[in-house]
Parts: structure tokens; C-alpha cells; sequence
């Protein structure tokens, strides 16, 4: 493969999120070309370099970095090209790399970015879940009321949800989505690319049950559907509901508010009003 030589400024390089193998040949490129690789874990960082038969200076950058190695990152790309890596999958993808980009965006730095894997990409494409529209919000909190909240405010999104999780915590998050958002189906992703990769789909209780009997390990990708269709009330239901409204008003009035709430005919239910009054 023939080294390129590549121009000073920031380089975002995403990286395999278990098989080796998936490595990109443009990311192997730009990993041989450049000066430095600036990663969250220089041990991990350093198995994919093994692998490649690359030999690099690296530099701890993570969520723990302060603004003072932030700085020195940002000087040296005015001389060297800096590649900035995760330890698995896209760079910024749950991770604050985005402030070295803003910075070095704002200082007028090349920025480039060397597409590859992300796991929650991955998960989508084998859970079977609608991907017209999806959401992407990261670890879901580990205090059960935060966790709680955030899952009701994303209740009403019209779109798969999609979180990363750990081992330990995920019979919690799948018990918290079973209680805010029922009746969605859910799926579970772990260990993609890897040897023992699985997909299980299914209700949060089923695979909260699963998972209680079965801890599972490594990397997991949690995904919720989006909210299911309102069904259309049946006509007992209907009479429930004309009826709770005919005690407080008269039956035009009672019609009315009924088809506002539930998308009805606002004459048939009119109709059935004056049937129940009589």
C-alpha cells in the first residue's frame, strides 16, 4: 500500500468496533501518513496498530483530557497531521472529541473525516426495527429517576430509540423502558463483529427476564420502535365516553368534545348522543 503524504490539520478516523478486519484501507492509510494518533486508550489504540504493522507516537485524549491538552493538540495541527481516534467505532459518537473539532474548526484547521463503523449503525441494520427516522441519545442516566425522565421525554418521539448501555446496568434500563415506554417492541445488540454477536428482540419484560437468567457482557446497543398507532376506541367504548361527557354537558357539546379527542365523526357521534340521552 503506498503511503500518502497528508496535509497538517485534525484527521477523525473510525475504527473497527471488534473484527480487526473491518479496518477501512483509507483509515489505514491515514493512520501510516500521519504524526500522531491523539486516543482515548493507548493499549487499544496500540492492538490496532499491531495488527496494521503501524509504529506511532500516541497521546491519551479522552472524556478526562483538560483544556490544556486540548491546546497542545490544537497547536501541533498547524504543523502535523493529528489523527484523532475512539477506541471502537466513529470518533464523537458519544464521546467529547466534538469540542477538539469545534476548536480546531474555529482556528481555521483542516478538519477531515475518514468514515467507518459505528455500533449503533450496526444495531440498526440487524434489530429489524423502523429506520425512516431514529434517534440516537447516547447512555441513558445511571440514577433510575433520571433514567426515568429522560425515557418520558423521549416517549413521544416518532422514532426508534436508540442507546448505548453496559452489562451491568441493563436489566435496570430494560425494566425502565417495559414501565415508560409498554408495549414497544425492543431490541438488544451486543458483541457486534465479534465471535458470540447477538441481536434478541422482543418485549423489555421478555428480555429483562432473559438477561436477569443470562448477565450479559460487552458492548450493548439498546433500541425501543417508535410509539405504536392509537387504536380507534370501540363503540362500547365510545358509550363510555359520550356517556362520562353527556353527565357534565348537552349532547352537541358532548359530541364535539369527543371527536376532538379521538379523531371521530363529530355528526354520527351526535347522533349516538341524543340515542343515550333519550
Amino acid at each position: 500500500m503506498n503511503t500518502p503524504s497528508l496535509e497538517p490539520g485534525l484527521y477523525i478516523v473510525a475504527t473497527p468496533i471488534g473484527n480487526l478486519g473491518d479496518v477501512s484501507r483509507r483509515a489505514e492509510a491515514v493512520l501510516a501518513a500521519c504524526d500522531l494518533v491523539a486516543c482515548e486508550d493507548t493499549r487499544i489504540t496500540g492492538k490496532l496498530l499491531n495488527h496494521l504493522n503501524i509504529r506511532k507516537t500516541m497521546r491519551r485524549y479522552d472524556d478526562h483530557a483538560d483544556a490544556a491538552a486540548r491546546e497542545r493538540l490544537l497547536a501541533e495541527m498547524g504543523e502535523k497531521a493529528v489523527v484523532l481516534v475512539s477506541d471502537a467505532g466513529t470518533p464523537l459518537i458519544s464521546d467529547p472529541g466534538y469540542r477538539l473539532v469545534r476548536e480546531a474548526r474555529e482556528r481555521g484547521i483542516a478538519v477531515t473525516s475518514i468514515p467507518g463503523a459505528s455500533a449503533a449503525i450496526v444495531a440498526l441494520t440487524l434489530a429489524g426495527l423502523p429506520t425512516d427516522r431514529f434517534l440516537f441519545a447516547g447512555f441513558l442516566p445511571v440514577k433510575a429517576k433520571a433514567r426515568e425522565d429522560t425515557l418520558k421525554e423521549l416517549s413521544g418521539v416518532p422514532a426508534t430509540l436508540v442507546f448505548y448501555e453496559t452489562g451491568p446496568r441493563l436489566v435496570a434500563s430494560l425494566e425502565a423502558v417495559a414501565s415508560a415506554l409498554p408495549g414497544r417492541e425492543v431490541a438488544v445488540a451486543r458483541e457486534l463483529t465479534k465471535l458470540h454477536e447477538e441481536c434478541r428482540t422482543g418485549t423489555a419484560d421478555d428480555l429483562a427476564a432473559h438477561y436477569r437468567a443470562h448477565p450479559p457482557k460487552g458492548e450493548i446497543v439498546l433500541m425501543a420502535g417508535p410509539p405504536l398507532a392509537p387504536q380507534a376506541p370501540g363503540e362500547a367504548d365510545i358509550d363510555a365516553l359520550l356517556r362520562a361527557a353527556l353527565a357534565e354537558m348537552p349532547p352537541s357539546k358532548a359530541a364535539g368534545q369527543v371527536a376532538r379527542a379521538h379523531g371521530l365523526d363529530r355528526k354520527a357521534l351526535y347522533a349516538r348522543a341524543m340515542e343515550l340521552k333519550a
